[in-house]
């Protein structure tokens, strides 16, 4: 079930908001989150009720190891713990890239198993992996079934995240002023969800549609001259943008309507100045996950190898190579690479996640150069400033790249395009504006009708390049209220500038959300639904 589906939206929603109204408004908490819990496995079936039960025995399975490691917090009950959700997860979505890898270097003919990946497998396995550790380590002090149950299956989050922490969740589930039907919340609630909602069906869907045909064409082995592959890179980075945006937007709102504040997912990654700070704000608690249980230890590991060994550690601002080389590049790599192969099964991943590693390591190692100069980190001028926006969101584009193309062979191909290597056409409309066709000729531009690039296209594109680059995102703009769970409200320029870019309870604002409510509705009910991207992960 989609939550821009007319299913969901007049169906699903109403029924269950209704249940917990009536349940939790009049006292019976416990029976509220049963409720939920029973709703989202309803919501989860209903895509295919065969992995209903493989849901219900993770959940079984993971609760009772939990409970054992508490008592008894052993390395080897935890190893044993992750290993198996790992080669749960691991069966559903990788033994058919596997065998086909396998394959090829064996030429043993082998043909790889046609598995169905189970809706939202990749997220629930990482939350439960997080459980695991934390009460090995004695940091889980509530161990409720019921409350476990609905802190995995909670629908809101449940399919493509955010991947929620069982503390501030279980918390949350306890709490007799949070967990109940509030008139301010429920409000603030449903306008996040329709702004979500008008992101996804009104701005993130329109750009899929001018995406797909270049990447098929790509598959296809197409050779793309430059614009067709900008066009279709840029539309899917906006897609991309707006589609994990508008989810993100929804899933905290419905979150919202029952009383359950979810941690923040998405906060204007392409406003980012270099790709530390990107990853800071995309998918931003898959980020907390990588940092807190692979990251985090793999440093500590190194570290205390260091420290064993003799060797001194760095001090703030002194880092060698060699020590920088073990404490921050090959933790980084080892992270973006499982954040890559997390992602899908494909070599077209793997170099997704190599890449990031790539930058990664870059940025870290040039602001380690820079803090043993005494320079600083970031610069305060609006143009230097600029300069690094723009080039970090061209790094994230061809990074998109791989991120959505079928193999590594069609990102590659692709990529070629844009990088100019299958020539550029001019297009005719733009070549007869006043002044270019002498500065056309002269240069020996090829003037022809690109395949997908089109001047509405682009006037598109750069309409929503500045949407992101300038206008505050949805928690900024409703900082006054409670939204997503710890968040902590920033300005930018713009509504420094402009205060009347920020959320008021008016009937000014109430009207405006109200139409840009009714037309995603509108949009969203007249046609089929599409699904989020990150429903295929």
């Amino acid at each position: 079930m989609l939550f821009n589906s007319a299913g969901f939206i007049l169906g699903f929603l109403p029924v269950v908001l209704l249940g917990f109204v009536l349940l939790a408004g009049g006292g019976h908490r416990r029976f509220a989150g049963l409720w939920l819990t029973a709703a989202s496995l309803v919501f989860y079936g209903w895509w295919n009720p065969i992995y209903v039960p493989l849901l219900l025995a993770s959940m079984t399975a993971n609760f009772w190891l939990g409970g054992l490691l508490r008592r008894h917090p052993t390395r080897a009950l935890l190893i044993a713990g992750i290993a198996a959700n790992v080669l749960l997860l691991a069966y559903f979505k990788y033994t058919g890239f596997l065998v086909q890898v396998a394959d090829q270097v064996t030429g043993a003919g082998w043909s790889a198993p046609q598995i169905i990946l189970p809706l939202a497998i990749s997220f629930y396995t990482f939350q439960q992996i997080a459980y695991l550790s934390d009460a090995h380590d004695g940091a889980v002090g509530e161990h409720n079934f019921s409350n476990y149950c609905l802190f995995i299956t909670f629908f809101p989050h449940l399919i493509a995240g955010p991947i929620t922490h069982h503390k501030e969740m279980l918390e949350q589930f306890e709490d007799p002023d949070g967990f109940r039907p509030r008139i301010d919340t429920m409000a603030v609630g449903a306008t996040l969800f329709l702004m979500g909602l008008f992101k996804k069906v009104v701005l993130a869907d329109p750009m899929g549609a001018e995406a797909a045909p270049v990447f098929a064409a790509a598959a296809d082995g197409a050779s793309l001259a430059m614009l067709d592959a900008w066009t279709g890179a840029l539309s899917y980075t906006l897609q991309l943008y707006f589609d994990f945006s508008g989810y993100s937007d929804m899933a905290i709102g419905l979150g919202l309507l029952f009383g359950i504040s979810l941690p923040a997912n998405f906060d204007s990654p392409y406003k980012a100045q270099n790709i530390i700070q990107y990853w800071s704000r995309w998918h931003m608690t898959l980020t907390r996950f990588l940092t807190t249980y692979i990251y985090t230890p793999l440093v500590l590991r190194a570290t205390r190898a260091r420290v064993a060994a003799g060797k001194p550690l760095p001090r703030r601002g002194k880092m060698t190579p060699g020590a920088f080389l073990h404490l921050v590049a090959w933790p980084t790599i080892a992270t973006l690479m499982i954040s890559g192969v997390w992602h899908g099964a494909g070599w077209q991943f793997v170099a997704f996640g190599a890449l990031h590693a790539f930058y990664l390591v870059v940025a870290h190692g040039w602001r380690a150069f820079k803090a043993s100069r005494g320079m600083p980190l970031d610069s305060s001028n609006p143009l230097k400033h600029g300069v690094a926006v723009l080039t970090t969101f061209v790094c994230v584009v061809i990074g998109a790249v791989f991120f959505r193309s079928a193999d590594l062979t069609s990102a590659l191909t692709l990529l070629a395009g844009m990088a100019g290597l299958h020539g550029f056409e001019f297009p005719p409309v733009l070549a007869e504006l006043p002044g270019l066709a002498s500065v056309i000729a002269a240069l020996g531009v090829n003037v022809a009708q690109p395949d997908f690039f089109r001047p509405t296209t682009a006037l598109q594109i750069a309409v929503l390049l500045a949407f992101c680059w300038t206008l505050p995102n949805s928690q900024q703009w409703l900082r006054a209220a409670r939204t997503a769970l710890g968040w902590k409200p920033w300005s930018s320029w713009m509504e420094r500038s402009m205060p009347w870019l920020s959320w008021r309870p008016n009937a000014a604002v109430g009207v405006a959300v109200g139409v840009v409510g009714f037309y995603a509705l509108a949009r969203a009910l007249s046609a089929a639904p599409t699904e989020f991207l990150y429903f295929q992960f």
